[in-house]
């Protein structure tokens, strides 16, 4: 809604005082009118300043796709490790299995880091992400929490023929260098359960 300006003063008159009652009470009303829209212009102005100023910290992104593989690759390689307790004749195996399958974490986790951005100063932006992603839940440092009892060779078997088909099949559903990525992780797998553990 436009302000509308007081009205010039007309020829003549030099107290800028109105001349009559009902002169004065229009001008009233006009000053009151303008004060009304100039405050409310100013509560809009804030408002708009404050929803500007909280949407970049306050949006919620999509989980990354590359996230549950993350999260099954630190999960292998705490059961990989935990399973030595109950296998040490495979322990050589097993621990290359860790090994491997904590890089593979690292080589995601990078990635989603890349996509996400980094500042000039090094610190990462605020990217808060929706809930919700499948796959096991890893604790806040970024290493799986060991399954208690350990598990025996036959359960990691299956548990890294699980992710070996899951980052198969993402990767199918992906381009570039992530397709490429996780291709190399299913392969990897693919040997780790042929091999390794055969």
């Amino acid at each position: 809604m436009p302000i509308r300006l007081p009205a010039p003063p007309r020829a003549g008159r030099t107290t800028g005082m109105p001349s009559d009652r009902h002169e004065h009470r229009r001008a009233t009303l006009d000053r009151r009118s303008a004060l009304r829209l100039a405050c409310g212009g100013t509560a809009g102005v804030i408002a708009l300043g404050a929803l500007v100023g909280c949407t970049g910290d306050d949006v919620v992104h999509e989980p990354d796709p590359l996230a549950a593989q993350e999260v099954a690759a630190r999960s292998d390689a705490a059961a990989a490790t935990a399973a030595i307790a109950v296998a040490p004749d495979r322990h050589a195996a097993l621990a290359a299995i860790a090994a491997e399958r904590t890089a593979h974490a690292d080589a995601l986790r990078t990635e989603i880091d890349r996509a996400i951005g980094v500042y000039a100063d090094g610190t990462k932006p605020a990217h808060r992400t929706r809930a919700g992603a499948s796959g096991p839940s890893a604790v806040a440092s970024g290493s799986a929490v060991p399954p208690t009892p350990p598990p025996s060779v036959e359960t990691l078997r299956t548990q890294l023929t699980a992710s070996q088909k899951s980052a198969a099949e993402l990767a199918r559903a992906l381009t570039g260098y992530r397709a490429g990525l996780l291709a190399s992780i299913s392969a990897a797998c693919a040997v780790q359960t042929g091999v390794l553990l055969a």
